[in-house]
């Protein structure tokens, strides 16, 4: 989505009538259903009267295109300056250029990592042409229009406020500066000459319109790329947050050891990319021969990753890359030198079949490992069993002695890298409430359907494109297909619908497998990995009565181990117990509808609850 559009003249008028910051702002509040700071209303202002002058030069084309905050396909990250034309060979050009108001930056002995001042405080950021020519990467290889029309891309950053001082342009950047140069403050005529060489005549195929609305080539699933990765080949680019946190993760790894271990903790939504910063933290620090190994609680992460690597590894080097969090009861302290604990917030306190194994899996996982990485969302913790909140984590941590570092990741990448879409679930599941109610213009397929029968005639049809689309449900219905082959698990006579949960024989794997878009997944099959698109049935644990959503534990099928025990909770604290199995139930609606990357459709087995969400995708506060 582009946020502004016009060509070179246009531009330079909206600048010179002094208004082109609210243009922007109108545009962002009218497309991107969002406000905008202060900070960044004045950015606009800054840096598009600097891009003004340097487009006032009259051999860049008067009728080269002009973009302003196009919003790359399935991520919620910007580009803030584009120029579209044609080459000196009347080749279809487009210049992609990073705007800083950076005026001073430090150096660090991180790749691609540099220290500046951003939102009030001193803190790490990408180098900007490591910024701009990763969303030059992520371009290329989201829009199908740009991939296979050949349309050269050609990213810069520009920071017009900057002083050469060999920070910006030190020779420790100078690979990313190669991919992307960097223009300063004393650089307006090189950034000119820059424009010129790619930019000699005006868009005259409309570019920027065949960008825009180019159609969004499936984007790599990560399970995909492990094989690859782990032989040494970069199936996935990191951005901003990603690369400072795995930055970071790599230097602690290295720096720790068995007298002061490192504790690395990453908060991040659905979609952040804590995932991909894991598979390929394994692949780093395994290449730099450190002892690693990838982490879940969650079997269906670990048998995916598996089942990608058959063929190009044997089951014990597969195995010695991938492991379960209870398997570190007996392990010699720091017997690994990195742990990778994807998925952190589902870890439990005990271990084994029956849970009555092992003191607490943290404590085991920190004893183990010299460094420890922990990637966590509270708000995806879906048991009564789960323990892995940050202040947990700390506590072990500390008593261990190690040193604990803490850092986040934003940048989205699940939902079309819709924001604006997981607010609107949080606040529609009532979870918390958000400033984003409006699911308007909202860039992510949501639709509430009348019967599972017209769910699954979706998911069906959508998954022939490349099988990747599935049915989940809340874990209502029990399991009786698991012992009698011939059984129906949930069935709704009346839309002439009956289906099993996922097959015993799929087990974890059950999202990859060809046939099992035939099948309903549930919570424990899922999470931690992503599909095209998802449908969710809705079962009775969670309705809408008079606008307010309430939870019900007992309509939970007697089988489900997520809330086992909480009779008894309910019994000798029934406040706190209330409020935790109301937290758990909508958790995992939550992370159900957000395991699509480009859409979610729902059943609701209650009307008055279908009414609700239908109600919320119109209504306006």
């Amino acid at each position: 989505m582009i946020v502004y559009q016009a060509n070179k003249t246009q531009f330079i008028s909206d600048v010179f009538s002094n208004d082109i910051e609210n243009i922007v702002l109108n545009n962002v509040r009218r497309k991107l259903n969002r406000g905008a700071g202060a900070a960044e209303i004045k950015s606009w202002a800054n840096s598009l009267g600097f891009m003004e002058r340097i487009m006032r030069d009259d051999q860049i084309p008067s009728d080269c295109g002009i973009a302003i905050e196009y919003q790359i396909p399935q991520t919620g990250k910007r580009i803030d300056f584009i120029i579209s034309g044609q080459d000196p060979d009347n080749k279809d050009s487009v210049m992609l250029i990073e705007l800083k108001q950076w005026s001073e930056a430090n150096l660090t002995n991180k790749d691609s990592i540099v220290e500046t001042y951003v939102g009030g405080r001193i803190g790490e950021h990408t180098h900007p042409s490591y910024q701009a020519w990763s969303y030059a990467t992520l371009l290329q290889g989201f829009n199908e229009v740009v991939y296979t029309e050949n349309i050269s891309l050609h990213p810069c950053a520009y920071l017009h406020n900057y002083v050469e001082d060999n920070v910006i342009k030190n020779e420790f950047y100078a690979d990313y500066i190669s991919k992307a140069p960097v223009f300063l403050k004393s650089d307006a005529h090189k950034l000119s000459e820059f424009i010129k060489k790619h930019i000699r005549y005006g868009d005259k195929s409309n570019i920027l319109y065949r960008i825009e609305n180019g159609r969004i080539r499936p984007s790599k699933l990560l399970a995909d790329s492990v094989s690859k990765m782990l032989k040494g080949n970069q199936e996935f680019v990191m951005i901003d947050d990603q690369k400072v946190v795995y930055e970071n993760a790599v230097a602690l790894a290295c720096k720790a050891s068995a007298k002061k271990k490192q504790v690395l903790i990453v908060q991040g939504g659905p979609g952040t990319g804590k995932s991909v910063v894991a598979i390929n933290l394994l692949v780093a620090l395994t290449q730099k021969g450190l002892l690693s190994k990838y982490v879940s609680k969650n079997a269906a992460p670990r048998a995916v990753y598996e089942s990608k690597l058959k063929g190009n590894a044997t089951g014990t080097e597969i195995r010695n890359f991938f492991g379960g969090s209870g398997a570190f009861i007996d392990t010699k302290n720091s017997e690994f030198d990195a742990l990778i604990i994807d998925e952190a917030h589902r870890l439990n306190k005990f271990s084994g079949l029956f849970g009555n194994l092992g003191e607490n899996q943290i404590k085991e996982i920190i004893d183990a490992t010299k460094f420890a990485v922990f990637f966590i969302d509270e708000d995806q913790r879906v048991t009564l069993k789960d323990i892995g909140r940050q202040e947990e984590i700390e506590k072990w941590a500390h008593r261990a002695g190690a040193e604990v570092t803490e850092m986040s990741l934003s940048s989205q990448f699940r939902c079309n890298g819709s924001d604006g879409y997981l607010s609107w679930l949080d606040n529609t599941l009532q979870i918390k409430e958000t400033a984003n109610n409006l699911f308007e213009e909202i860039d992510y397929a949501f639709k509430v359907v009348d019967t599972p029968s017209e769910l699954r005639s979706i998911i069906v049809e959508k998954n022939k494109v490349n099988n990747r689309s599935r049915i989940v449900a809340g874990y209502c219905w029990k399991w009786p297909s698991k012992k009698n082959p011939n059984a129906y698990d949930i069935e709704f006579p009346e839309y002439d619908f009956r289906m099993k949960w996922n097959l015993t024989e799929e087990g974890s794997k059950w999202i990859i497998s060809p046939d099992s878009v035939n099948q309903i997944g549930c919570i424990h099959t899922c999470q931690g990995l992503e599909v095209d698109y998802i449908g969710v049935i809705i079962g009775e644990d969670l309705v809408v009565r008079n606008g307010q959503v309430i939870t019900d534990a007992s309509k939970r099928a007697s089988s489900d181990n997520s809330v086992k025990g909480y009779k008894k909770m309910l019994k000798e604290n029934p406040t706190e117990a209330t409020n935790e199995l109301d937290l758990i139930i909508k958790n995992t609606y939550r992370t159900l509808m957000t395991r699509g990357m480009k859409g979610c459709y729902i059943y609701c087995v209650d009307q008055e609850t279908a009414e609700y969400f239908k109600e919320q995708l119109a209504v306006k506060y």
